[in-house]
C-alpha cells in the first residue's frame, strides 16, 4: 500500500555529507555521527549505518535508551551519551561500551566501576557540563578515581553557543576557557585521548575548535550550518505526499478554518493529507507554500492536525499527484530552511518534528540496508 504522505530520506546524501565533514577534520580529529533525536527525524539506524561507512568513527546519542537502541540494531562503534539523571541504569552503559558524559560531581560519583567517561564543562554556554567554579574539584576527583581503576576518563568536552555566527566573540572566549579547562585537568594529571569542541558550524568554519574529535550534527543530514556560507552539503530527506481531493473553486470562496485565506479567481484547491500531527507548523498557514507539478503552490488557509489546502491556480491537477512538501531544493520544491523560516524556528525543530506515523522510505545506491 502506498503512503499518502512519507519522508524519503536519502543516505547516499547522509554519507556524501559524512565524508565532506570528516574531510575536513582530518587528519587531525575524528567525526562523531550525532544521531540523537532518531537521528533527527531521519532514522537512527540507517544514518548511523551510512555515517559509519562513510568516514564516522563515533555515534553521539542524548539517552542512554538512544544508545539502546543502537546496541540493539547490531551496532558496536564507540557511542557516547550525554544528557540523564544519576540513577539511570549506567551499569547496562558500562557491560555496552557505551562511554557517558559527566556533567556534575553527582554525576561523577553515580558512575559505576569500569565506565568510560567524558567531563563536559560549561565554557559559556550556561546550558549542559560542569560550572566552571567546580571544575578543579572534579577533575581532582576523577584523576583520583581513574588511577585506583574504577573509571576511566576518555574524553573532555564542550559545546559552543555561537558557532554559526561568524565573528561572534564569545567564540573565542570559549576556546580560550576549554584550553584552560584542558590545562588544569593536565595539572590534576588527566589527559584523555579525545578533546571535543566543534559542532557542526566548527566543523565548516572553525578549524581552531576541531582537537581530536568533532560531532557533526545538522550538517550530516545537509542543512549548511551558517548562514551565507556554502560548504557542499546535500540535504538528505525530502518531505512528499500525494493529493487526496482536487476541487475547483470560484473566486470568494473560504478556505479552511475561519476562511482566512479567500480566492481572488477561479482556481483549483489541492487537499494534502498531512498536518501538524506530521509535523507540519501551523504557522506555515496562509504563509508557506509546497511544489506541485513543477511549480510553487501557496498553503491556502490555517493547517490543520491532519491536512492542510494547497492552492494550485490553474494547473492541472489530478487524485495521487505528487506535492513536495520540501526537499534538496534542486527544483521548485522549498528547502527546509525555508519551511524553518516561515515557522520562525530552525531546521532541527521541522527536521526532528516528523511524526512517527509519517514512513520513512529510504533510497541510496550503496547504503540501504534490508
Amino acid at each position: 500500500m502506498q503512503p499518502v504522505a512519507e519522508a524519503v530520506v536519502d543516505l547516499d546524501a547522509v554519507a556524501h555529507n559524512t565524508r565532506l565533514l570528516s574531510g575536513l577534520a582530518a587528519p587531525r580529529a575524528q567525526t562523531m555521527a550525532v544521531v540523537k533525536a532518531n537521528g533527527f527525524g531521519h532514522g537512527l539506524l540507517p544514518v548511523a549505518r551510512a555515517a559509519l561507512a562513510s568516514g564516522a568513527t563515533w555515534l553521539g546519542v542524548t539517552s542512554i535508551a538512544e544508545a539502546r537502541t543502537v546496541r540493539d540494531g547490531g551496532i558496536g562503534a564507540p557511542t557516547l551519551a550525554w544528557l540523564y539523571g544519576t540513577g539511570d541504569d549506567f551499569a547496562w552503559a558500562v557491560r555496552n561500551d557505551v562511554d557517558l558524559s559527566v556533567s556534575t560531581p553527582r554525576h561523577l560519583e553515580a558512575m559505576p566501576a569500569g565506565a568510560a567517561v567524558h567531563l563536559k564543562v560549561d565554557t559559556g554556554l550556561t546550558r549542559n557540563g560542569v560550572a566552571w567554579a567546580d571544575w578543579p574539584d572534579l577533575v581532582a576527583r576523577a584523576a583520583d578515581l581513574e588511577r585506583r581503576g574504577t573509571i576511566r576518563v576518555r574524553g573532555i568536552w564542550s559545546h559552543l553557543a555561537s558557532a554559526d555566527d561568524p565573528g561572534n566573540p564569545s567564540v573565542a572566549l570559549q576556546l580560550e576557557r576549554f584550553d584552560e579547562a584542558l590545562a588544569v585537568a593536565a595539572k590534576a594529571g588527566l589527559e584523555p585521548e579525545l578533546r571535543h569542541l566543534a559542532n557542526s558550524a566548527g566543523i565548516v568554519d572553525l578549524p581552531a575548535t576541531h582537537y581530536d574529535l568533532v560531532r557533526a550534527g545538522l550538517a550530516l543530514y545537509g542543512v549548511e550550518p551558517i548562514d551565507g556560507v556554502t560548504a557542499g552539503l546535500r540535504r538528505a530527506m525530502t518531505l512528499r505526499a500525494r493529493a487526496v481531493n482536487v476541487k475547483r473553486v470560484p473566486p470568494g470562496t473560504g478556505v479552511s478554518y475561519l476562511h482566512q485565506y479567500v480566492t481572488d479567481r477561479d482556481t483549483t484547491m489541492v487537499l494534502v493529507p498531512a498536518g501538524y500531527a506530521d509535523g507540519v507548523p501551523r504557522l506555515l498557514s496562509n504563509r508557506g507554500a509546497v511544489a506541485i507539478g513543477g511549480r510553487r503552490c501557496p498553503i491556502a488557509g490555517r493547517v490543520a492536525m491532519d491536512q492542510f489546502v494547497a492552492d494550485a491556480g490553474d494547473l492541472d491537477v489530478a487524485l495521487g499527484d505528487e506535492i513536495v512538501l520540501f526537499g534538496p531544493g534542486d527544483g521548485a520544491e522549498p528547502t527546509v530552511e525555508e519551511w524553518a523560516a516561515w515557522a520562525q524556528t530552525n531546521p532541527h525543530e521541522i527536521l526532528t518534528g516528523i511524526g512517527a506515523r509519517v514512513p520513512r522510505t529510504y533510497i541510496g545506491k550503496e547504503h540501504v540496508h534490508g
